[in-house]
């Protein structure tokens, strides 16, 4: 499997991630919108072969890419941190009934995190879905993008299992109250 990665342009990471989405034939999106999925977000609903749902709520997402996976297609799951804990039931039917889950998670309470109340959830997301039963691969900087989610992607269709993409807060960049940390 050759590395897929836009490592020439650091601001291109949710272009990688959509190319890995289609070299891996991912056709349904589920997500909560979130500034830090805001670009793959756009790029996944202006793709006539990719069907974006909104969501009301993460663990929903979990069932989405559920009746894909039952409807012989493939999914994946876009949520921030905080997301995490509102799927804990249902990753247990993931991991019961032994089908993929692809999460994308956009990390909160690191790097300039400005709000406290997301510090907890911050530092728990990877230890809870490890304990779910899942797997959790961690993105630090633009260029490794493309390569963590084209393996994660990889271990969640190939083995059934949950696999998530930790998407480092100063990879999206700390946010401040309506606008991220540098935005004028």
């Amino acid at each position: 499997m050759n590395p897929i990665s836009d490592s020439d342009n650091p601001n291109g990471w949710p272009a990688d991630i959509h190319r890995v989405f289609r070299a891996a034939d991912i056709r349904q999106v589920g997500y909560v919108p979130d500034s830090g999925h805001a670009e793959l977000i756009r790029l996944c609903t202006s793709d006539p072969d990719i069907v974006a749902v909104p969501l009301t709520s993460e663990e929903e997402g979990v069932s989405l890419v559920a009746g894909a996976w039952l409807g012989g297609q493939r999914g994946a799951i876009l949520m921030q941190s905080s997301g995490v804990g509102n799927c804990m039931n249902l990753f247990t039917l993931a991991a019961n009934c032994h089908f993929p889950v692809l999460l994308l998670v956009t990390m909160r309470g690191e790097w300039g995190e400005f709000n406290p109340w997301q510090v907890p959830m911050g530092r728990s997301a990877g230890p809870m879905i490890e304990m779910a039963g899942g797997t959790v691969y961690r993105a630090e900087d633009a260029a490794s993008v493309g390569p963590v989610v084209e393996a994660a992607a990889s271990l969640a269709f190939n083995t059934s299992g949950l696999v998530a993409v930790a998407l480092a807060q100063k990879l999206i960049g700390a946010k401040t109250f309506g606008r991220a940390a540098g935005e004028e």
